[in-house]
């Protein structure tokens, strides 16, 4: 089947694949599959919109797959947490809008993850085992964010993080944040160090530690 292409640039495309109905135990929601495809490929998002998202800025959570933390509770990071915190908060305002990027191991992919597990698992830091694999300490791009929230018509949203980065990302895109709203949970058994890696080496702003 060929997909509709509904935004486009010199360098990317923006495809909707499907939506459809989607109950959850944090509330009813929308689901929508989205493809991206740039020179470096196919990149694929899932979204998740509940209630009425164009009234006022809604709540937003730009949010990074990661199958160890997400799907098998990994304890090495806070991103099923911070998952949980935001499907929460959206499902308690009864409207938002989840946005989920296949963009694993901060853009590295499952098996190089995987890899900077074993040279964590030696002593370094997560900033350290990309560097020390030949990535940069974060490869994600936002592209593809902002084009989805321009075609939802979403030209405003308060986000859900604590990453400058994506705020910078969307802004640059023609999305404004008017406001930044923490996803600060509280730290586990094994997570320490890994935020205030993020705290001092990415510029994460989580606060006092």
């Amino acid at each position: 089947m060929k997909y509709p292409v509904i935004a486009s640039s010199k360098a990317f495309q923006l495809l909707k694949i499907a939506d459809a109905d989607f109950p959850t135990r944090f509330g009813h929601f929308r689901i929508h599959g989205y493809e991206g495809h740039s020179a470096s490929g196919v990149e694929e998002a899932v979204v998740l919109t509940m209630g009425d998202i164009h009234s006022s800025p809604p709540l937003v959570r730009v949010h990074s797959q990661c199958l160890t933390g997400d799907v098998f509770h990994s304890l090495r990071c806070d991103c099923r947490a911070q998952l949980e915190l935001a499907l929460y908060m959206v499902g308690e305002e009864g409207r938002g809008i989840i946005l989920y990027e296949h963009q694993e191991g901060r853009g590295i992919g499952l098996m190089n993850k995987l890899r900077a597990y074993e040279l964590q698992d030696g002593g370094a830091d997560t900033v350290e085992a990309n560097e020390r694999l030949g990535f940069k300490a974060d490869l994600r791009i936002y592209e593809m964010p902002g084009a989805i929230l321009k075609h939802l018509n979403v030209h405003q949203v308060r986000l859900l993080s604590n990453n400058p980065e994506k705020i910078q990302a969307l802004e640059k895109a023609g999305v404004q944040v008017v406001e930044r709203v923490p996803c600060i949970v509280e730290p586990m058994a094994g997570t320490e160090v890994y935020l205030r890696t993020k705290k001092e080496k990415m510029g994460h702003l989580l606060g006092e530690m």
